[in-house]
């Protein structure tokens, strides 16, 4: 597969969930004139270094001397993981959505339910109980949250203020990285929502997101 102008785009989901989530996004994105595509990986089966490994046997495939990522939740982590162990893949730039980078409230919570440990699968926990990666990436924007609707607040979790309902806009928090802003949705609305999706569109376009924010 050759890419003449512009880097792929790799979509990759979160927790609990496919790759067909993120068809709109990808969708939104490939409207806008970027050539994207969405990957799938077990998100609770596997461990994190075990999707990092297969996420850069994927993007090792295409054959392509640089790429674009954009994330959410989870994804984010196997993201950051991947770039951890496979410095040769060059991620020109990354999009980070709602990934609870510096820790997770909701996992905490989650875990002290029966069954919780279980739910919360082998990436997560490899995750909550290791050193974080610093980040591998010329330009990194990270998209936050801030409509409190989600599994986090359902369960419990005393999640900071503001946050998407999952994750706290203070977890997404990663040393380093300036480009930052929040949208007014929720964890799972961000998948589809018209505004995250523009914002990745300049951020992947210009190294920067719209001044002009929702």
């Amino acid at each position: 597969m050759k890419y003449a102008r512009t880097p792929p785009v790799i979509v990759v989901h979160g927790l609990w969930v496919h790759g067909l989530v993120m068809k709109y996004l990808a969708h939104q994105l490939s409207k806008n004139g970027f050539q994207a595509q969405t990957w799938s990986y077990p998100s609770m089966r596997l461990t994190l270094a075990e999707n990092a490994q297969r996420l850069a046997e994927y993007c090792n495939g295409l054959a392509v001397p640089r790429l674009n990522i954009v994330a959410h939740s989870m994804g984010g982590l196997v993201v950051l993981k991947m770039l951890e162990l496979a410095p040769a893949i060059q991620c020109e730039r990354l999009v980070l959505l709602g990934t609870p980078y510096s820790g997770s409230a909701a996992a905490q919570r989650l875990a002290q339910f029966p069954g919780g440990e279980l739910l919360l699968g082998n990436s997560i926990r490899q995750w909550l109980n290791e050193p974080r990666p610093s980040v591998r990436a010329p330009a990194v924007g990270v998209i936050a949250g801030t409509r409190g609707l989600g599994l986090g607040a359902l369960i419990g979790a005393d999640l900071p203020k503001p946050h998407d309902g999952v994750v706290a806009v203070e977890e997404t928090v990663i040393p380093g990285v300036t480009e930052r802003i929040t949208v007014h949705v929720g964890h799972t609305e961000m998948l589809f929502s018209s505004e995250v999706a523009r914002q990745c569109c300049a951020f992947l376009r210009h190294g920067r997101f719209d001044p002009v924010a929702s």
